[in-house]
């Protein structure tokens, strides 16, 4: 089988190509690099022992897709790119439904073109909104309050839409929460541009020095220590979530909705003291007010992975943690 995924140099993209190296799987990645770096292949390389094929290009541009399509017997899609800030999607609007809304129309539109029909698509917990009580279940009304969860809920809607057009289509949306972790080796992990906006990475470069200060946006909601509290994932558990769906396009027929969650929440203040614990000295942080629009309790009812994907996540907080460090202080100033 031969795999094209786009976005594939980013923090999970990168992962599962990994994965999909050492099952032997041909890939093949589109990814214009705002939000990566080329040196991405080398340690791809540097794990597996092979490189995937890299295209450099945009899922905005047709002829970049045509002549990925053309060139290359692709089989199924796995499409990660799009932009993924939620406070800067709220800053430059347009850029995130161009980039993400239209780039996937013109990527979903390529792939008819080509007769390839089966994807997995990197959806977001972000589409329950902020009234959905958790565990979120599949099921669940959809909502989104910021135009980056508003972009992977058109996306969903509109794959559903495509779904039901055409039957040949076989499309999995995976709704996932927080991913966290590297590979257990160090040398690839999350590496964002400029100022996280991701609790980990914070934690991280607070914690090898690059940040002074963490801030923990409240103290004061109904969980056990005051702070938010969220389902964290391991990377590399998220990787093999892809690679189960991939597995399963084949036998299914139609568009599926399913959370990659472990279906437990970590506080804010557990992350630190565990990465205090893991690193070997305090993380320095401050409390402030609330942000507009946090829930207090966000996690995953992920028994639809297990039943319809047979995946579960495997790793636990420490390991999530200890291989964050490990690639942060192996990398402080990242690739």
């Amino acid at each position: 089988m031969s795999l094209l995924l786009t976005g594939g140099m980013g923090y999970i993209g990168s992962h599962t190509v990994v994965q999909l190296l050492d099952l032997g799987q041909d890939v093949v990645i589109l990814d214009n690099l705002s939000n990566a770096s080329e040196k991405v292949l080398e340690r791809i390389e540097e794990i597996t022992g092979k490189q995937p094929l890299f295209v450099k290009g945009d899922i905005c541009n047709r002829d970049d897709l045509n002549r990925v399509f053309t060139e290359h017997q692709i089989d199924a899609v796995i499409h990660f790119a799009g932009l993924k800030a939620v406070g800067e999607s709220n800053e430059i609007p347009l850029s995130y439904y161009h980039n993400n809304v239209s780039g996937s129309v013109t990527l979903f539109q390529a792939m008819a073109d080509h007769n390839v029909k089966q994807l997995v698509f990197s959806s977001s917990a972000t589409v329950y909104g902020e009234h959905n009580l958790s565990p979120l279940i599949e099921t669940m009304p959809t909502s989104a309050t910021n135009p980056y969860g508003k972009t992977k809920l058109m996306i969903e809607n509109i794959l559903f839409d495509l779904a039901k057009s055409d039957s040949e289509w076989s499309i999995i949306n995976l709704r996932y929460f927080n991913p966290i972790g590297a590979h257990a080796s160090g040398l690839i992990g999350e590496n964002p541009n400029g100022i996280p906006n991701n609790l980990l990475p914070y934690v991280a470069q607070v914690a090898v020095g690059r940040l002074e200060l963490l801030s923990v946006f409240g103290d004061d909601y109904d969980t056990p220590d005051g702070t938010g509290v969220r389902d964290y994932i391991h990377v590399v558990d998220l990787a093999n979530g892809h690679v189960k769906a991939l597995e399963k396009l084949s036998a299914l027929s139609g568009c599926y909705a399913i959370n990659l969650g472990t279906g437990n929440g970590t506080s804010v203040l557990e992350i630190v003291n565990t990465f205090s614990s893991v690193c070997g000295h305090e993380i320095p942080y401050q409390v402030v007010p609330r942000r507009a629009g946090d829930i207090a309790t966000v996690f995953a009812n992920a028994e639809k992975a297990r039943s319809l994907l047979g995946w579960q996540a495997e790793y636990d907080l420490n390991t999530m943690i200890e291989d964050t460090w490990r690639w942060q202080s192996s990398n402080p100033e990242g690739y």
